[in-house]
């Protein structure tokens, strides 16, 4: 499994992405702000779902806001309920 990847457009809209033998096999789609980074749809290919691939997308994205001293606006459901069954872990990047 290749590393996640991050592309965005002109506009700061893009997705962290996670590629298989070429085939893109899991996206979380995003929109960049100054302040925010905006979730909107996190999805894995059916026949990828149960090894972690959400999980690790939800890593590298908190990681990208981390250092970029962005905040997290969750309105994908996959992130929400994350940030929600752990807050602690994601107090400092969660905007509420």
């Amino acid at each position: 499994m290749s590393e996640v990847k991050l592309k965005l457009d002109n506009r700061r809209r893009g997705a962290f992405y996670l590629e298989n033998e070429g085939k893109q096999v899991g996206e979380m789609v995003v929109g960049i702000s100054e302040t925010a980074l905006t979730v909107y749809h996190t999805e894995v290919d059916p026949e990828m779902e149960g090894k972690g691939l959400a999980r690790q997308m939800l890593d590298a994205m908190v990681s990208y806001a981390r250092k970029e001293h962005l905040q997290v606006v969750p309105l994908c459901e996959y992130v929400h309920l994350q940030f929600r069954r752990h807050p602690d872990e994601f107090a400092d990047v969660w905007k509420k």
